[in-house]
């Protein structure tokens, strides 16, 4: 932990929560100004928690990024759903961030039965993202119903992806930051490796690629992440698949669908890091690694 010698430094923990595919990772990079955590229009990119470390001279918000709740029907989702629930009850402020171009479901009321089941009740910041696809009428429901759950949060809109709100939306989260030290050096960004954060902005190229059930029987590792004398980043990573039909349709004829996959990847690797990279990728099957608790907490995940 820093010390910091500033008796009204502010600092927190503050867990962004919201349903598959509502745009968190999205926000993350926006907020942290740069990429460190996968996007893909498909839900589930986001498999573990993965912090964004925000420091001034005023204050340290340690952004915890979280999955969406899923049907816990194997290891995986039971494990995804365990990284939410530890979020929920080890943050200072829950920003609970809600789609305002569609009506609530059932996941949406999931998730603030979740809230309300809390033995103490965190400071809740509802954020209505997607503010600039809303639909007047379903909307003014929309805002209804978390009014009346949770009638002590504030309600903010936002766009992450054109960033229209989020700098009021950064204002209103360090006013209800507590005082408290600096957990972090000036210049952390992340608690995870760089290599972590490789194999999951690979996956999620894969998610936005590959059609169907694939992308969610595609799990991503990175066996080696080296910079070498010439400048360039050499990057070994695996996508692993759960069937020998999933590894032809992902490596595609000719090898057209994985050489496809590298060349995006790669492109977003040498975006988020600045370097040229030289990626290999290699395909392999690991039969329903989903249940395999070995595999799964060899890829960073508890298996629940």
């Amino acid at each position: 932990m820093e010390e910091n010698p500033q008796s009204n430094y502010r600092s927190g923990f503050v867990a962004l929560i919201g349903k598959p595919n509502v745009g968190k990772s999205t926000l993350l990079n926006r907020l942290m100004g740069q990429p460190i955590a996968g996007i893909s229009a498909k839900p589930q990119t986001t498999r573990r928690r993965q912090l964004g470390i925000l420091t001034s001279q005023e204050y340290q918000i340690i952004f915890v990024d979280t999955p969406g709740l899923t049907d816990a029907k194997d290891k995986l989702a039971r494990s995804i759903n365990s990284e939410v629930q530890f979020a929920l009850q080890d943050s200072d402020i829950l920003l609970l961030l809600v789609d305002a171009s569609n009506p609530a479901d059932k996941m949406d009321e999931e998730l603030l039965n979740a809230i309300l089941a809390l033995k103490e009740q965190p400071q809740v910041l509802i954020v209505f993202n997607k503010a600039d696809r809303l639909n007047r009428s379903s909307f003014s429901k929309l805002t209804e119903l978390y009014r009346e759950q949770l009638p002590a949060a504030a309600t903010l809109q936002i766009s992450a992806l054109d960033g229209s709100g989020v700098g009021n939306m950064l204002n209103k989260i360090i006013s209800l930051l507590p005082l408290g030290p600096q957990y972090y050096p000036d210049e952390q960004i992340t608690e995870d490796y760089e290599r972590d954060i490789a194999a999951e902005m690979i996956r999620a190229v894969c998610m936005e690629m590959l059609t169907e059930e694939i992308p969610y029987s595609i799990a991503t590792q990175v066996q080696s992440y080296k910079e070498r004398d010439n400048g360039v980043l050499y990057i070994d990573a695996t996508i692993f698949v759960e069937r020998d039909s999933q590894k032809a349709i992902v490596i595609g004829r000719k090898g057209q669908m994985i050489r496809e996959i590298g060349t995006k990847a790669r492109e977003e690797l040498e975006r988020a890091t600045g370097q040229k990279v030289f990626l290999e990728l290699v395909v392999k099957v690991q039969k329903d690694w989903k249940n395999d608790q070995a595999f799964l907490k060899q890829i960073g995940l508890s298996g629940g």
